[in-house]
């Protein structure tokens, strides 16, 4: 059958590159679109005969019960069962799952790692995903694994969902599209991607090379955080989140479909493109997210915050309170508080924190922590200024300033967070980071009381 091409049909790439996606704004909300006139069915989700000859499906992102579900009704030019047959187990060696605790890698520490380089081999966004941290366990949906992305070609008749996870994508070099089955979404650094659990997509290099993080969330999936007495503006508002209208493609021709399931990995060989969906509503998406958007708030007249004031988003656990991951950003904003020590003050958290540098200098670590570099303080392990930072802070006029050129970003979760092998081995380890708390000095002295 000859492929067919429609005006909101998805193309392969190279031909992406002049494409404008287009989006719908909103978070969580119950979205619908079509890609051909009367391709969604009104009144009703599954009707005896769909229009065009297309088949209702429904994703589901929630157990049925869910309060609220979490689904979205499909309108495809196949079931999603003809695009699965039988499968081959594989392995991508560098992306690994939790449980994965090495016996010869000791995580009890406070590490830090230069941006990881591209090397000369052409990597797609499975063989360039690099794991550096996991938590939790993946069998259970609880906890999380942190990456690094490389990407230097696009996948071409290659497809890809995760069936343990939803991922959230923090682009720090290079531009990104994301052909999936809900629509395109493009994105670059100062952005970001949120792609849900069993959604199929597609990734291509709108411009190379490209690197960045990519927060692995085994279990419930992000949300907006409650603002409590924030109340209802500042913060990420939902209207700037933007979900894709629909757009498909009809190309019969080889295709290989990866999945990842349980920590494993397995492809499958299917003879069309599975990214057919004509039509689609519901609330179960993927997004992307302006992080310039981000408007945050913080003290007025003294003291420091707790980070959690700049939390982007959250991802639930069973404990109320406590999130499995919070997604946490450090941008531009104005320091006026008095008589306070305004970078963050040392101390040790039940959380563990992976930090990563989108651009710019974060004021608590001006030397080392680089553009495109990472940072981990774990579980109940003391952290904070180095010397030159309290020193500065501790002695600075205290006018109001803008802290400007920066955006970096913790990936925050209540489990301990173990190094990959490759972390520890392979990965630009900064060996001497332990060592930039080296030189405090003790500044006590007993008879001089408080000045």
């Amino acid at each position: 059958m000859k492929d067919q091409i429609h005006p909101h049909s998805l193309t392969q790439a190279p031909h992406h590159a002049g494409t404008t996606p287009g989006y719908m704004p909103g978070f969580a909300n119950d979205f619908e679109t079509e890609a051909l006139p009367g391709a969604l069915p009104q009144g009703m989700n599954s009707p005896q005969k769909c229009n065009y000859g297309l088949y209702g499906e429904q994703l589901s992102g929630t157990a049925f019960t869910a309060n609220p579900p979490e689904r979205t009704w499909t309108y495809r030019i196949r079931p999603s069962v003809k695009h699965s047959a039988r499968y081959t187990k594989i392995d991508l060696p560098y992306w690994k799952s939790a449980p994965n605790v090495d016996p010869d890698v000791i995580s009890l520490g406070q590490y830090r790692w230069d941006p990881v380089s591209y090397g000369d081999q052409a990597l797609t966004w499975l063989t360039g995903m690099h794991t550096m941290t996991t938590a939790g366990d993946v069998n259970t949906q609880v906890g999380m694994a942190s990456h690094i992305y490389l990407a230097t070609k696009s996948m071409v008749d290659e497809y890809f969902f995760s069936a343990d996870s939803e991922m959230l994508v923090v682009p720090q070099e290079g531009r990104l599209r994301f052909c999936t089955e809900l629509g395109i979404i493009d994105v670059e650094p100062k952005e970001i991607a949120i792609l849900p659990r069993g959604l199929v997509y597609r990734v291509e290099v709108l411009e190379g090379p490209c690197r960045g993080f990519v927060c692995e969330n085994y279990g419930q999936k992000f949300e907006l955080p409650a603002r409590g007495p924030i109340g209802a503006n500042c913060l990420a508002n939902p209207r700037d989140f933007k979900a894709p209208i629909a757009a498909f493609e009809d190309r019969e021709t080889p295709s290989t479909l990866t999945v990842k399931w349980c920590g494993q990995f397995h492809e499958t060989k299917i003879g069309q493109s599975p990214l057919d969906v004509v039509a689609w509503h519901g609330n179960y998406a993927p997004y992307k997210y302006d992080l310039r958007n981000y408007c945050p708030v913080g003290a007025i007249l003294f003291d420091h915050p707790d980070p959690s004031i700049f939390t982007v988003l959250t991802a639930p656990s069973g404990v109320p309170g406590t999130a499995n991951i919070d997604f946490v950003l450090f941008r531009e904003r104005w320091m006026v508080a008095e008589n306070t020590f305004r970078p963050p003050w040392y101390h040790k958290n039940i959380m563990s924190e992976l930090m990563g540098n989108i651009y710019g200098q974060y004021d608590a670590k001006p030397k080392g922590f680089i553009p495109g570099g990472m940072s981990l303080h774990n579980m109940m392990l003391p952290h904070g200024p180095d010397k030159n930072a309290f020193e500065r802070a501790s002695n600075a006029d205290l006018k109001a300033e803008k802290l400007d050129n920066t955006m970096s970003f913790m990936f925050e979760t209540r489990f301990p967070q173990h190094l990959t092998a490759y972390a520890a081995k392979e990965a630009p380890l900064q060996d001497d980071y332990i060592d930039c708390w080296s030189d405090i000095e003790k500044k006590f002295d007993g008879t001089e009381g408080t000045k």
